[in-house]
């Protein structure tokens, strides 16, 4: 995929209250998660975390098992509409699997093809599309059960989208954002995406 370093980017806000940590920002690499797959290049991810700047605390045993999402502190936390739009499509029925940290996650990095190679659905979980002025943003990984808007509804930036979960290809709670020219993000084109103004980089922790 030919991607334009001088195409427009969409302007966002950032869908949480709390802390969270940047991670893979195209801020610090394009595509930013390795892959041009699912229109993904300009895609962000935030992990919500402590005080500390921690997403859970990091025992001997996290190194060894996986983990409930539910011993992570951010998950369940409200995930908000980056911006004014009309809801295009949700699902909600995809369960949080277990997190997998230290040699779990060599298991799960190995397993990634198998859920690459499902498409869209598989790595995306629960998501909400939402369109606004012909871009799509996709809000990933939520919380199964937990969106609470539905297709054709109209929101604002800042309104309650669902919860932050565990679903699809994630190895701990988290949010992946990203933006594109279509509805299908098997064919449509990724956009270059700021939030107010701004593209933070991996390694920052916010706060909202």
């Amino acid at each position: 995929m030919i991607m334009d370093p001088k195409a427009p980017s969409i302007d966002l806000s950032y869908p949480f209250t709390g802390r969270w940590l940047v991670q893979n920002s195209p801020a610090d690499r394009v595509p930013s998660h390795g892959t041009t797959m699912f229109a993904s290049a300009f895609a962000i991810d935030f992990v919500p975390v402590d005080e500390t700047g921690k997403s859970a605390p990091y025992t001997v045993a996290s190194f060894f098992r996986s983990e409930a999402p539910e011993t992570f502190p951010g998950f369940g936390r409200p995930v908000l509409a980056p911006l004014d739009g009309t809801v295009v499509s949700t699902v909600h029925s995809e369960i949080d699997h277990l997190a997998h940290r230290g040699l779990p996650s060599i298991g799960y990095a190995a397993s990634q093809r198998g859920r690459v190679a499902g498409g869209w659905m598989s790595a995306a979980g629960n998501h909400v599309l939402l369109e606004s002025g012909g871009i799509v943003v996709a809000v990933c990984h939520l919380q199964q059960g937990s969106i609470s808007v539905r297709a054709g509804q109209r929101v604002g930036a800042g309104e309650v989208l669902g919860r932050c979960g565990n679903s699809g290809n994630s190895t701990e709670p988290h949010v992946h954002l990203q933006a594109m020219d279509g509805r299908d993000p098997q064919r449509a084109h990724p956009v270059p995406i700021a939030f107010d103004g701004v593209l933070p980089r991996n390694g920052t922790v916010l706060k909202m």
